[in-house]
C-alpha cells in the first residue's frame, strides 16, 4: 500500500543519512521510478528531501529540518491515523494494520490523549450497510494484481445487461461516491476504461504478467460538466420523503405547499438515472414541469403498472 510505503521511507529517512533510490526501490520491491514518485509526495506533503547526485549519492531529508525529530504535529498525526483507521473498513491485510502500527510509534506519551481525543472526534466508515459480498474479496484479488503486474479477467456487465468477457492490465483502484471501480488498460477495446466492480463477475488473476504502460489518472471530476447538462425541474413531493430528497438538493430549494407537502427545485438531468430517482420517491412526488419531462414519467409509470395488470 502506498501510505504503508510512503511512512516507511519517512521512517528510514530520519534514522539514516542517505539512501539511494535503487537500494530503496530493492527493499519495498518497487521500480525505482515508483521511488522517485514516493519521495515527489513526501515533499508535497512538507517534509524537504533533496537528492544527492554522484557516487554515495541518494536521497536524504534536509539536516535543518532532520534535527527536530517530531516530524509529525498532533494534527499530522491525527490525519494519518484517521485516514488509516478508515481504510481498516473496507481495505484489509497485514501492510494496513503495520501501517498504524509505525504511525502510532511516532506518538510521544505526552500527546496520547490529545491525539486520540482528535482521531476519535471523526469516524469515516467506507463500509456498505448491505450490497454486493463479492466487492471485499475482489478489492484483495485486484490489490494482488497490481503489486504483481499480473493481468485480470472478468465478465463484465455494462448498459442495458451488455455482457462481455474483458482481460484487463489493472493501473489503479478507485473509490469514488461509495462506489469502487478498477482503472486499467482493456484489450478488448485497446483503451484504458473505467470498471465498476460491482458489475464484474467470476474475477481472476490471470498466471500472465504485463509490461506496465504509460499510465494517466483517470479524470474523477465531473462537476463542471454535470452543472453544464443539469436543469432544475419542480416537483411536488410529501415531507416523509424529504429525507430522501435532501441527498440530492438543499434545504434552499424547498418551499412549503399546503400540509405536509413541498415544491422543489430539483437537479435534473434527463437520463436513466434521474429518472429512475424520480420513481423511487413513488406516489410522494409528482413531477409538475417541464411538461416534456411530466410526460415522460406518466409514460413510465404506465409501463410499470401495464406489468402488473395480468
Amino acid at each position: 500500500m502506498k501510505v504503508d510505503r510512503l511512512v516507511s521511507i519517512i521512517m528510514i529517512l530520519l534514522d539514516k543519512k542517505r539512501i539511494g533510490a535503487q537500494e530503496l526501490a530493492d527493499l519495498f520491491e518497487v521500480s525505482p521510478r515508483t521511488i522517485y514518485r514516493d519521495i515527489d509526495a513526501i515533499n508535497m506533503a512538507g517534509i524537504p528531501v533533496c537528492s544527492i547526485s554522484g557516487v554515495g549519492g541518494g536521497f536524504e531529508i534536509m539536516q535543518e529540518y532532520k534535527m527536530d525529530k517530531k516530524v509529525f504535529s498532533v494534527d499530522d498525526l491525527s490525519t494519518l491515523l484517521m485516514g488509516l483507521s478508515s481504510l481498516s473498513s473496507i481495505v484489509q491485510g497485514d501492510e494496513l494494520v503495520h501501517a498504524l502500527a509505525k504511525v502510532r510509534s511516532f506518538i510521544p506519551a505526552d500527546r496520547a490523549k490529545d491525539i486520540e481525543l482528535k482521531v476519535n472526534q471523526i469516524c469515516i466508515d467506507l463500509s456498505p450497510w448491505t450490497g454486493n459480498n463479492s466487492i471485499q474479496p475482489y478489492i484483495e484479488i485486484i490489490k494482488s494484481a497490481l503489486q504483481e503486474n499480473r493481468l485480470l479477467s472478468f465478465e463484465y456487465t455494462a448498459h442495458h445487461g451488455n455482457k462481455t468477457a474483458r482481460t484487463v492490465e489493472p493501473y489503479q483502484l478507485v473509490l469514488k461516491s461509495s462506489h469502487w471501480y478498477l482503472q486499467g488498460y482493456c484489450q478488448k477495446r485497446n483503451d484504458f476504461r473505467l470498471f465498476r466492480l460491482s458489475r464484474m463477475a467470476d474475477l481472476q488473476m490471470q498466471e500472465e504478467a504485463f509490461v506496465p504502460r504509460d499510465y494517466q489518472k483517470p479524470d474523477l471530476d465531473f462537476a463542471e460538466m454535470v452543472e453544464t447538462m443539469q436543469t432544475k425541474i419542480k416537483i411536488r413531493i410529501h415531507q416523509s420523503v424529504m429525507d430522501r430528497v435532501l441527498d440530492y438538493c438543499s434545504y434552499e430549494d424547498f418551499s412549503p405547499d399546503g400540509d405536509g407537502h413541498y415544491l422543489v427545485s430539483f437537479p435534473f438531468i434527463e437520463n436513466e438515472y434521474h429518472y429512475d430517482i424520480l420513481l423511487s420517491f413513488g406516489d410522494k412526488c409528482e413531477c409538475l414541469e417541464p411538461l416534456h419531462i411530466r410526460m415522460e414519467m406518466k409514460r413510465r409509470i404506465h409501463d410499470i403498472a401495464s406489468l402488473y395488470e395480468n
